[in-house]
């Protein structure tokens, strides 16, 4: 069953470091099956508290995103989006 990771951006707190992570993330998913379906591209809020970015990634399962997720490359590169702001993660099951 496809997995969907969701990346929640708050807010932009450091440009220069969300830069560095744009920079170094697409190398991340070498190797991982990994498609993005969307990237912080326009939003059109119904509910809730607007996000200032979001990004969803399918993968074929939890066990891929988790995979991509925990590697030493991925992780890595998360150094950059921790101090970019505060973001939500989730991976959550399709249907």
């Amino acid at each position: 069953m496809p997995a969907y990771a969701l990346f929640i951006r708050e807010k932009l707190a450091d440009p220069a470091e969300f830069k560095k992570y744009s920079e170094v993330v697409a190398e991340t998913f070498k190797g991982f099956p990994a498609k993005i379906l969307a990237a912080y591209g326009k939003q059109e809020k119904l509910e809730g508290t607007e996000p200032d970015g979001v990004v969803i990634i399918e993968f074929p399962d939890v066990a891929s995103a988790r995979a991509w997720y925990e590697s030493p490359a991925y992780q890595k590169a998360a150094e950059h989006r921790w101090k970019a702001g505060p973001y939500n993660v989730v991976i959550v099951d399709g249907v």
